[in-house]
C-alpha cells in the first residue's frame, strides 16, 4: 500500500542534486563498474572507425550526430529522465517539483516558458515530427554527474502515429521514464504505457494530484490501477503517488473581521518519487546508462550499416550496368573476332577491380583474373553461350560487314541484327559476372559455407536474361541511333 503524503519539512529536506550525485556516482561499487568503461570504449571505437565515404555520409547526418550524442552522454555521465503524460495530468508541475524551480511551463497547453531560462540551467527545445516539441532541461551538476529531464507533448495533443513515434524516439534515449497520470487510466494512457514498456527501460508510474481525492477514493483508484490496469506491465514497486502542485486550505481573516478558508499553493509532495528515482539510480546507476547508450547506439549503427549497404548496392549496380553497356557497345562496333573476346575479358576484369574498390577490398589485377576464371567456370551456360556467340556471331558479323560494299549495303541490316544479338549476349554475361562479384565482395570476399557454385546458382536463378537482353538492345539502339 502506498504511503501517505505528509508535508515535508523543508528545513531538513536533503539537497536533491547532491542526493542524485551521491546515488549515481559516489558509490564504489557503481564507480567500479567495468561495463561503463567498456561501453565508452566500444562506442568511441564505433564512432572513430566508421567506414563511410563522403557520399555514404550524405543523408546520414542525423544518425551520425546521434552516435556522437550517445558518446558525449557517456563521457559526461548524463542520466536522462523523460516524462510522459496527457494534458492536465500535472506532468510539467511534477518536473518543476523535482527541479525545485518553475522551469517547465504549466497549464492546459504544452509549451516553453522562455522567462524561466536561467544561466545555471541548460534548456533546449526539440522538434518532434512536424510541429510537436520536446523540452529538455539539464540540472546543474555536482561533481561529475548530470541529470537531464525531458518534458514531452501531452499524449492527447498528438495523433496515434505521432504519439508512437514520439514515444519511440524519446524512450530509446532515456534511462528512466516517468509516466504521469492523475486518476484512473484512460485507453490512450494504457496504449502509450504499453508502447513505452516495449522500449525495455525502467518505468515509474506516477499517480499525481492525489491531494484532490479523499483518502478512501485515492486508495481505491490506486488499487484499481495496480491490480487491473497495469498488472501485466508494472509491479506495485514501480507505482508511486505524488502531489506536485497541491492546493492547501488556509484560514484567513477577512477585512470585515469574519473568518474563512482560502486555497493556496502548498509544498510539493514528491519525496516518495525522489526516493524511488534515487533507489533505481543507486541500484543500477552507471550500468543502466551504459546499457541504454549501447542499446541505442546499436540501433543507430544498424541503420548506418543498412544505409551503407543500400548505397553500395546502388553504386555497384550502376557500375555493373556501365560495364554491361561498355562491353555491349564494344562488341557491337568491333567486327574482329579476337578483339571481341579480348575486349570482353578486359572489361570484365575492370568491372571486378572497380567493384573491389567500391567495397574497400584490395584486389590486384591477377586476383581479378583468377576470380573471373572461377566465376566463368561456375556460370556454366552463360559463359559458354557468350563464347559460342562471340565465335559464331563475330565471324558472321565480319562476313556481312565485308560484303556490305559489294551488295550495295543489302547486308548492312543483317549485320546490325547480328551485332545487337552478340552485344546482348555479352552484356548478359557481364551482368551476371558483376552480380556474382558483388555478392562475393559484399560478403567480405568469401563465398560463405555454401561455396561459389551454390552462390552463383542462386544469383543466376533470379537473373531475368530476357529482360536484361531487351534493355541492352534498347539502350544500344538509342546510343547508336539505329
Amino acid at each position: 500500500m502506498p504511503s501517505k503524503l505528509p508535508e515535508p519539512d523543508q528545513s531538513n529536506s536533503p539537497n536533491w542534486e547532491e542526493e542524485l550525485d551521491s546515488a549515481i556516482f559516489s558509490f564504489e561499487d557503481i564507480q567500479a563498474e567495468l561495463n561503463y568503461k567498456q561501453a565508452q570504449t566500444a562506442l568511441r571505437n564505433l564512432v572513430n572507425n566508421l567506414d563511410l565515404t563522403p557520399q555514404e555520409k550524405t543523408g546520414l547526418e542525423t544518425e551520425l550526430a546521434d552516435l556522437e550524442t550517445m558518446l558525449a552522454k557517456l563521457d559526461r555521465m548524463v542520466v536522462q529522465i523523460a516524462a510522459f503524460g496527457m494534458v492536465g495530468r500535472g506532468k510539467s508541475s511534477l518536473l518543476n517539483a523535482l527541479v525545485g524551480q518553475p522551469v517547465f511551463e504549466t497549464g492546459p497547453l504544452h509549451g516553453v516558458t522562455r522567462a524561466a531560462q536561467r544561466v545555471n540551467w541548460s534548456i533546449h527545445e526539440e522538434i518532434i515530427g512536424t510541429n510537436e516539441r520536446a523540452l529538455r532541461v539539464t540540472l546543474p551538476s555536482v561533481g561529475q554527474s548530470q541529470v537531464e529531464l525531458i518534458d514531452t507533448p501531452g499524449l492527447d495533443e498528438v495523433d496515434g502515429d505521432t504519439r508512437a513515434a514520439l514515444a519511440e524516439q524519446i524512450a530509446k534515449q532515456a534511462d528512466l521514464i516517468l509516466f504521469v497520470i492523475s486518476g484512473d487510466m484512460t485507453k490512450i494512457e494504457h496504449q502509450a504505457l504499453s508502447q513505452l514498456r516495449e522500449a525495455g527501460k525502467p518505468i515509474i508510474l506516477v499517480f499525481n494530484k492525489v491531494d484532490q481525492y479523499p483518502a478512501a477514493d485515492r486508495l481505491a483508484i490506486y488499487e484499481k490501477i495496480r491490480d487491473e490496469r497495469v498488472k501485466e506491465l508494472l509491479t506495485p514497486l514501480e507505482i508511486v503517488m505524488s502531489a506536485a502542485s497541491p492546493l492547501v486550505k488556509t484560514a484567513v481573516v477577512r477585512p470585515d473581521g469574519s473568518r474563512g478558508l482560502q486555497l493556496r499553493q502548498g509544498n510539493a509532495q514528491v519525496e516518495e518519487l525522489k526516493l524511488k528515482i534515487l533507489e533505481i539510480l543507486q541500484r543500477e546507476g552507471k550500468a543502466l546508462v551504459a546499457l541504454n547508450s549501447m542499446l541505442y547506439a546499436d540501433t543507430v549503427n544498424e541503420q548506418l550499416v543498412q544505409r551503407k549497404l543500400l548505397i553500395r548496392e546502388q553504386n555497384a549496380n550502376q557500375l555493373i550496368w556501365k560495364a554491361v553497356m561498355a562491353k555491349a557497345l564494344a562488341i557491337a562496333l568491333n567486327p574482329v573476332t579476337v578483339v571481341d573476346i579480348l575486349s570482353s575479358i578486359a572489361i570484365d576484369i575492370a568491372l571486378i577491380l572497380g567493384l573491389s574498390k567500391l567495397y574497400a577490398i584490395p584486389m590486384t589485377e591477377a586476383g581479378a583474373v583468377k576470380l573471373l576464371q572461377r566465376i566463368a567456370l561456375s556460370m556454366g551456360g552463360i559463359g559458354v553461350s557468350e563464347l559460342l556467340a562471340n565465335l559464331g556471331l563475330s565471324g558472321l558479323k565480319t562476313l556481312l560487314g565485308i560484303s556490305a560494299p559489294a551488295t550495295a549495303g543489302v547486308t548492312l541490316a543483317p549485320y546490325v541484327t547480328v551485332a545487337l544479338t552478340q552485344a546482348g549476349v555479352a552484356g548478359v554475361s557481364s551482368y551476371g559476372i558483376g552480380q556474382v562479384t558483388k555478392a562475393y565482395l559484399a560478403n567480405g570476399a568469401t563465398w560463405g559455407p555454401e561455396g561459389p557454385k551454390a552462390v552463383i546458382s542462386k544469383i543466376l536463378a533470379n537473373l531475368d536474361e530476357a529482360s536484361i537482353l531487351n534493355r541492352i538492345k534498347d539502350e544500344l539502339q538509342l546510343k547508336l541511333k539505329l
